[in-house]
C-alpha cells in the first residue's frame, strides 16, 4: 500500500498529529440573520466560513475537496492569480485533474466530540487567510489545531483577496462571484485607500462571524445555505455546537491569521479594544463597534493573538495612524506579551522594511515595566512565505526549487507547537503535544509511558536559548533589522503575495530566495 501511495501523483496532506479525529463543515449564513456592531453598507449578502473541529472516533465520512466547488472556476481563478508564466500556474493548467482530487483529511459534517475540558466546552480560534487564500488554503495548520482540541473558524473573505469566491443565494444557487482585486504592494494614497476598503469588509465579516458563534452556542436558529444540500445524519449541524464552544466569556476566543490575515487580526483586536475616539479628528476608523457590543466585551488584554508572517503595509494607512500607534492590548496589563505570538518565515525575517514594522507593531511600549514580558517571536530556518499555508506541504518540489524552502511538514508542525504552547500559557485547555511533533527518541525508561502520551508543557518551543529546537530561531523586539540582505524597492516576499514571483525564478534565485 505504501508503494502504491508513492506512485500516486496526486498531492496529499500528511496526517494530523493530535489525538482527535477532525470533522469539518461549510457554513454560509445570510447577514440579515446576524447583528453587526457597526454600520456598514455593502451588497455582500452572506458570511462564509469553514469550521474544523474534534469529532467522534468512529467518524468515517468522506474527506473535503481542497479545491471547493465549483472546482473548474476555482482552478481557473488560481491560474489567473498566479500568473500565466509562473510554475504554479503551469501546474494548475497541465494537471488540473490531479488538483480536483486533492482532499483535506477531515470528516465532512461528522458528529462533534463531547469536550473533555473542565468547562465542558471546546476552545475556539478564528483564523484569517492572506492574499490568494480561502477558507480551505490553511487547512493543515488549522486542522492540526483542531486535532489537538480546538474549534477553528476559517473565514472566506469576500474583499477581493481570494482568487475567487462565491456569494450564494438562499436557494443554494450561485448569486455572484467575487473576483480577485489586484492592488499594488507599494505604498501610495490609492493603495492605502484600497487596502482600507478591503479591511473594512474583513473586520465587518469577523464581527458577523463572532455574532454567529454566539448565536450558535446559545441555540439561536440560523440558516446555513450549505446545509440545504448536505447529507447530515444527525440533523441540524449547528445544534451539536450549542453549549459546546467557549465563546461567551470575555477573552475566550483566540485570533490568528497569515500575512494580510495577520494584519486583519491586528486591526480587528485593536479596533475593538481601543474603539474610536470622537475627539480625534485625524482617525478614520475602519471598524467602530459600540462600547456595549459583544465583540468589545470579547476582546481583552488576555485574548491570545497569533500572527503568522504579518504583512504590515495594510495597517500603515494615514487614516488609521492613531490606532497604529496604540500598543497591542496585552501590554495594558502586567502579563504583557505572554499571549502574543509572531512567527515569521525566513523570507519575511530577511525583508528588512516589513521586519522592522512587524517588531514595532508587536513590541512592548517604551516606558512599560522592564519586567513585563514581551512577545514570543520566532522563525524557522529555510522557510518561505508559502510555508505556513497548504501550498508548501502540497507542492514541496516547487517551493524548494523556487524559494529554497525545506522540510515543509516540519515547519508547519513547529508553528502548531508554538501556537499550542502559547494557548496553554493563556490557560486554554488543549491536548498534549505528541511525541512525533516533539521529535524525541523513544528509548524506554521509567518516564516512557508519560512521553508516549505527549507533554502538556512544551517549554522548548518557546525557549529563547539557541538551538533549543533545531532550526527554530528566537528573535527579540529589542533587536534591529536583519542585516542578511539589503533593503530593496520591491522585496521578493512582497512579490510572493502578488503571485508574480512564481514566474521570476531566475531573479529570485540570484538574490538568495
Amino acid at each position: 500500500m505504501a508503494f502504491l501511495n508513492k506512485l500516486n501523483p496526486t498531492p496529499a496532506f500528511p496526517s494530523y498529529t493530535g489525538p482527535y479525529n477532525v470533522g469539518s463543515t461549510d457554513v454560509e449564513i445570510p447577514v440579515n440573520l446576524l447583528d453587526s456592531p457597526t454600520q456598514f453598507s455593502t451588497d455582500i449578502s452572506t458570511v462564509s466560513f469553514r469550521v474544523f473541529y474534534p469529532c467522534t472516533p468512529e467518524s468515517h465520512q468522506r474527506a473535503v475537496r481542497w479545491i471547493p466547488s465549483p472546482q473548474r472556476e476555482y482552478i481557473g481563478a488560481y491560474a489567473r492569480f498566479l500568473g500565466a508564466n509562473s510554475a504554479f500556474s503551469q501546474l494548475f493548467s497541465v494537471l488540473p485533474q490531479l488538483l480536483y482530487f486533492i482532499s483535506i483529511p477531515v470528516h465532512t459534517n461528522a458528529t462533534l466530540l463531547e469536550p473533555p475540558t473542565k468547562s465542558k466546552k471546546w476552545p475556539v480560534m478564528i483564523f484569517s487567510h492572506g492574499l490568494g487564500g480561502s477558507r480551505n488554503s490553511y487547512s493543515h495548520i488549522v486542522g492540526s489545531l483542531a486535532s489537538h482540541g480546538m474549534v477553528v473558524i476559517a473565514p472566506d473573505h469576500r474583499d477581493g483577496s481570494s482568487p475567487i469566491s462565491f456569494i450564494n443565494g438562499a436557494d443554494g444557487k450561485v448569486a455572484k462571484p467575487v473576483e480577485y482585486r489586484k492592488v499594488a504592494h507599494k505604498a501610495s494614497t490609492e493603495v492605502y485607500e484600497s487596502r482600507d476598503e478591503q479591511l473594512r469588509i474583513r473586520l465587518w465579516e469577523l464581527s458577523l462571524i463572532h455574532d454567529a458563534l454566539l448565536k450558535i452556542d446559545s441555540g439561536t436558529p440560523l440558516e446555513n445555505i450549505h446545509q440545504q444540500h448536505a447529507k447530515v445524519a444527525h440533523g441540524d449541524l449547528f445544534s451539536m455546537f450549542s453549549g459546546k464552544i467557549a465563546v461567551q466569556e470575555p477573552g475566550s476566543i483566540s485570533f490568528s491569521g497569515h500575512s494580510f490575515g495577520a494584519a486583519t487580526m491586528v486591526q480587528f483586536v485593536k479596533s475593538a479594544f481601543y474603539r474610536a475616539s470622537t475627539s480625534n479628528e485625524t482617525y478614520r476608523p475602519l471598524f467602530a463597534p459600540g462600547p456595549d457590543s459583544s465583540i468589545v466585551r470579547q476582546i481583552t488584554p488576555a485574548t491570545p493573538v497569533m500572527l503568522l508572517d504579518l504583512w504590515c503595509l495594510p495597517i500603515q494607512s494615514p487614516d488609521t495612524t492613531w490606532l497604529k500607534e496604540k500598543p497591542m492590548p496585552c501590554y495594558t496589563v502586567a502579563t504583557g506579551g505572554s499571549n502574543l505570538l509572531a512567527i515569521l518565515s525566513e523570507a519575511f525575517y530577511k525583508w528588512n522594511g516589513n521586519f522592522v514594522d512587524t517588531m514595532r507593531t508587536i513590541a512592548k511600549p517604551v516606558g512599560n515595566d522592564p519586567g513585563q514580558p514581551g512577545p514570543h517571536v520566532f522563525y524557522p530556518i529555510s522557510s518561505a512565505h508559502l510555508s505556513q499555508s497548504d501550498f508548501g506541504v502540497l507542492f514541496p518540489w516547487v517551493t524548494t526549487k523556487i524559494f529554497g524552502a525545506k522540510e515543509p511538514e516540519r515547519v508547519l508542525e513547529l508553528n502548531v507547537r508554538a501556537m499550542l504552547q502559547v494557548l496553554r500559557n493563556s490557560y486554554v485547555e488543549v491536548a498534549n503535544t505528541s511525541i512525533e511533533d516533539l521529535e524525541l527518541d523513544q528509548e524506554g525508561g521509567p518516564h516512557q509511558a508519560k512521553i508516549e502520551a505527549g507533554i502538556s508543557n512544551d517549554k522548548k518551543i518557546l525557549s529563547t536559548k539557541k538551538d533549543a529546537v533545531r532550526g527554530w530561531m528566537s528573535l527579540s523586539t529589542d533587536a534591529g533589522p536583519s542585516a542578511d540582505l539589503p533593503e530593496t524597492d520591491k522585496s521578493p516576499s512582497d512579490a510572493v503575495m502578488e503571485g508574480e514571483v512564481l514566474g521570476q525564478v531566475t531573479s529570485q534565485t540570484e538574490r538568495g530566495f
